[in-house]
């Protein structure tokens, strides 16, 4: 009786703190969450843990402060994953015709990126598949882009110049031989909540093609934030 009463309470004090985080305006960190619950800061962090592996909450690069984590995010957001395929449409479509590459569209999933829509490119070599397939964040210029902006608890010096200059490659990372860039289309709080991305054979996408279309690729993901909705973070290439 009594480890069902410990882990009852257990059980409850992790769905206050959960309440706490998706309820706040500002992201907390776990010394406020464990004040503001009346909770050791010890037990605090522990059970922040056990959200955080299930993907309920997330750290966020500034002093590791919480915000929902992807579950939430995925769950709140499921019915507007046609509706951001939809207005992301016109982006994808204009940047395959001015680079001739494949385009994709993604979002930050659980455990990697997740790829939503695609043009595919104008030549016979290049053409792959990405919809429905899902990519560690470290080795993607997508998944660079949603670490750098909100994902990551801290910015490595690469995700710094990620912020800095607007934009991640990513080459010969995941596969030798193919190089991809990508621009962060960013929310009403400034995280990184889908991204667009250019992706080819690295012959192609040299870096000077990269230099290019960067600045093409860092406007298309601007004006998709703004039928979005969300003005407030556009940024420009460097």
């Amino acid at each position: 009786m009594a480890t069902e009463t410990t882990g009852t309470q257990a059980i409850d004090r992790a769905a206050q703190l959960l309440v706490r985080v998706v309820e706040s305006a500002e992201p907390q960190s776990i010394g406020e969450l464990a004040q503001r619950s009346g909770l050791p800061k010890s037990t605090t962090s522990r059970l922040v843990a056990a959200l955080e592996r299930q993907g309920l909450v997330q750290r966020l690069a500034d002093r590791g402060r919480l915000r929902p984590g992807p579950v939430l995010l995925r769950y709140a957001n499921r019915d507007t994953a046609a509706t951001l395929v939809e207005l992301a449409a016109p982006s994808l479509r204009r940047l395959a015709d001015s680079s001739g590459e494949t385009i994709n569209l993604a979002v930050p999933g659980l455990d990697g990126v997740e790829h939503l829509a695609q043009e595919d490119t104008a030549h016979f070599v290049g053409v792959t598949d990405w919809v429905g397939r899902k990519v560690a964040f470290e080795r993607a210029a997508n998944g660079k882009c949603f670490l750098a902006f909100g994902g990551a608890e801290k910015l490595t010096p690469e995700l710094r110049k990620v912020r800095a200059r607007g934009y991640a490659t990513s080459v010969d990372e995941l596969e030798v031989g193919l190089t991809a860039l990508a621009a962060p289309v960013l929310g009403a709080n400034g995280d990184a909540i889908a991204a667009l991305s250019i992706s080819g054979p690295s012959n192609r996408l040299t870096s000077e093609r990269i230099a290019q279309l960067a600045p093409l690729l860092v406007e298309e993901a601007g004006a998709l934030a703004t039928r979005l909705g969300h003005t407030e973070h556009a940024r420009g290439a460097a």
